[in-house]
């Protein structure tokens, strides 16, 4: 009887028959999202310690998680649904199209819950416009209260069931913005200010006074 080789089976992986393992994936993910370090730079680290992995291979791998990830993000996205508070804000980053030689102002807009529930996460939805339109389809259906600055997009919401709350982190800029000016218009923006301020606590049933 001739002797049998078996094969142990492999472990599955992130790309199906492909060189990465999950390690060096969440390393290429990592560095590029956590860390802040591009893909070209990641490829001159790899070469450096004699490993040639070109910048369209890492930036393969990253397109592939992106799929495979997107399940975990879409759960992510329901379970911040259900919270009955969320923060929103939106920031630009540079991208270009392919074919085209510029790059164009996209978005990312972040969604989070406050502090206090138990899901706790951020969910970054690329946009390639600042448009109310890409706020209002991450929302859909939710009607709850939206923390976020004054920019207009999302107002089409609040006009649907969104509750608006105003952002005083951004709010305290123009305090900063006035130092200067005179006491009169420093005590105009006081005033206004502590009325907004004991206007939104005496509506959940308290008072500053």
């Amino acid at each position: 009887m001739l002797p049998r080789l078996r094969q142990l089976d492999t472990s599955a992986h992130i790309i199906d028959k492909g060189i990465p393992t999950t390690g060096l994936l969440a390393q290429v993910l990592i560095s590029k999202y956590a860390d802040h370090l591009p893909l070209y730079r990641q490829e001159q680290q790899f070469a450096r310690s004699g490993v040639m992995i070109p910048r369209s291979t890492l930036a393969d791998w990253v397109g592939r998680c992106g799929v495979e990830l997107q399940p975990l993000v879409d759960a992510l996205r329901e379970q911040l649904l259900e919270q009955s508070v969320l923060h929103a804000d939106e920031t630009p980053v540079a991208m270009l199209a392919p074919g085209k030689q510029r790059t164009h102002k996209a978005y990312v807009w972040a969604y989070t819950a406050t502090r206090y529930p138990p899901i706790q996460g951020v969910v970054y939805d690329f946009r390639p416009s600042r448009s109310g339109k890409e706020s209002r389809d991450f929302l859909a259906d939710w009607r709850g209260k939206l923390v976020c600055d004054d920019y207009s997009g999302y107002k089409a919401g609040f006009t649907n069931g969104i509750i608006e709350i105003g952002c005083w982190a951004h709010a305290r800029r123009k305090f900063h913005h006035d130092l200067h000016c005179t006491w009169p218009t420093k005590a105009r923006l006081l005033s206004r200010s502590w009325t907004i301020l004991n206007s939104s606590i005496s509506s959940s049933g308290n008072s500053l006074n």
